[in-house]
């Protein structure tokens, strides 16, 4: 019978590996989670054998690997005689934690053997009392493949103790299934928090310890470099047109022609394929004229009114998400149809996201939606939405902020020094942004950014914290660069490059330009 209760405070793959480059972002490095973690299996088995009994510690060539390589060199200074087995060449260790740790091993020839094997044939007989297996961690998927398949056999035909680093190879740490073949453990340990899978393995798991490795739980509720790991689409050479979303903007008036440009101008600059811009007529002619990568819908008439909802439908259909309400506008007309274009979104099934006007007429009718939501309000949107004045207290204003979620179904994203992202069941923090980001327009172009995300099909609340650490990271380097001179169109410019190394912004945060807890 599955432990219920350990299964509802695992966490998933995903979830582990983005929380701990969330911690090297915050200053705990993976070098010192993977010395912890070494250490502790090395003080596990010290507390169960005597140092005459002889280890053999087979590692793969990632961060479980470098665990390994870790106990190795721990177990060997308390005087076990320890063989180090590598599943492949020592040039192939990419994983620049573990690859420290295994230089370090090559001047403890006198205490640790090493044999690199890159071949099933190259398998040393092995005696030992005590086998550990760090060859391979969570995440892992598919059939293993030679020669980790012929060292799981290995390990399992040893008449040894077999201990697991946090998670038996061969098993997926999500799911619990057998991929081909499984280290059969006595003990597995595992880091931080157990793991589903291996609740429902419990064949192969044996004992099961789960261990600190300094990693704070409090990281879990802060934005990070993971975050945006977690929602960013991979390319393939077989993309087509479509594949990376299409993104339906729906806002504009007579005044404000710039804010669904910036949406849409962040969405394409965060990899959506196709962004849409549906804005009355003479909004939209000046809209197109800012760039010729704008697609812009003319709508009849001065305002957005109801009687462009029928054009709009179609849009509606063929878009993976919509963001509605920048620089619409509150006439009448404008309001009525927000919400009849909300019934058109929810009937369509498409992620949604309500900013500025749109949040403003939605305040008057709101309700829970049948369909997955982002708002995105700052301090004095949210008292319209919800008729509250938010705590001073940051957790007490995201406990708030968390019931506002739960009444409505909603992700709330609240904009603000440190944003609150929130659903009904857990809240993050993000950091990320400087007070030159007051100036108009910065929030349209997170509306951009997590409107693009939800169009890539991105889970609405990891859109919604992503988003945020990008918006805010790509306003630090413009802060950096141009100092409170900045406008909302600066950032556009740094998108990329908070997509594609989200850590870069560790070198901004010491100009002083981003935010601290």
């Amino acid at each position: 019978m599955l432990n219920e209760s350990a299964i509802k405070g695992a966490i998933t793959s995903r979830e582990m590996r983005a929380l701990e480059l969330n911690a090297e972002y915050f200053g705990v490095s993976q070098l010192q989670l993977m010395e912890n973690a070494g250490r502790i299996v090395a003080q596990e088995i010290a507390s169960r054998f005597t140092s005459d009994k002889k280890v053999a510690v087979f590692c793969g060539l990632g961060g479980n690997g470098g665990d390994g390589f870790v106990a190795a060199r721990h177990l060997a200074s308390m005087g076990f005689k320890v063989v180090v087995i590598l599943a492949g060449k020592a040039s192939e260790i990419s994983h620049k934690a573990a690859l420290e740790n295994w230089r370090v091993l090559q001047f403890l020839r006198e205490s640790i053997t090493i044999h690199e094997v890159y071949d099933s044939s190259l398998i040393p007989d092995i005696d030992a009392d005590i086998a550990v297996d760090a060859l391979l961690g969570i995440g892992t998927k598919g059939r293993l493949k030679p020669p980790i398949k012929q060292l799981v056999e290995k390990i399992n035909s040893l008449n040894a103790f077999k201990l697991a680093v946090d998670v038996p190879t061969g098993i997926d740490s999500d799911t619990g299934e057998v991929l081909g073949t499984a280290v059969k453990a006595n003990l597995t340990i595992t880091f931080y928090k157990t793991k589903r899978g291996l609740e429902v393995a419990k064949e192969y798991t044996g004992e099961l310890k789960v261990k600190d490795i300094g990693l704070p739980q409090e990281l879990e509720n802060y934005a990070g470099p993971g975050d945006v790991k977690l929602v960013v689409k991979a390319r393939v050479p077989e993309s087509h047109k479509g594949d990376y979303g299409r993104l339906l903007v729906i806002g504009g008036s007579e005044t404000f022609s710039g804010a669904p440009a910036l949406v849409a101008l962040a969405a394409l600059r965060t990899g959506v394929d196709l962004a849409y811009i549906a804005a009355p007529q003479k909004t939209a002619y000046a809209i197109s004229a800012m760039s010729p990568d704008l697609i812009t819908i003319k709508l009849d008439g001065e305002h957005l009114n109801v009687g462009n909802v029928p054009t709009l439908k179609t849009y509606v259909e063929k878009s993976d998400a919509v963001v509605l309400g920048p620089g619409l506008g509150l006439h009448m007309e404008t309001r009525d149809a927000v919400k009849a274009l909300i019934d058109v979104v929810e009937g369509a099934g498409k992620p949604l996201l309500l900013d500025a006007d749109g949040l403003k007429a939605f305040a008057e009718f709101k309700r829970k939606l049948n369909t997955p939501v982002v708002l995105t309000p700052h301090a004095g949107e949210y008292a319209i939405l919800t008729g509250k004045t938010l705590p001073e207290n940051i957790r007490e204003k995201a406990l708030e902020t968390q019931k506002t979620a739960a009444e409505l179904g909603a992700v709330i994203l609240l904009k603000g020094p440190v944003d609150i992202i929130a659903d009904e069941k857990k809240f993050k923090l993000n950091f990320t942004g400087n007070p030159g980001m007051t100036v108009g327009g910065t929030g349209d172009v997170l509306s951009g950014i997590v409107g693009a995300f939800l169009a890539q099909s991105a889970d609405p609340f990891e859109a919604a914290v992503a988003g945020a650490f990008v918006n805010g990271a790509a306003g630090d380097f413009a802060f950096a660069e141009k100092g409170y001179h900045m406008m909302a169109s600066d950032l556009l410019e740094w998108i990329p490059k908070v997509l594609d190394d989200p850590m870069s912004h560790l070198k901004v945060q010491k100009t002083g330009g981003a935010k601290t807890a």
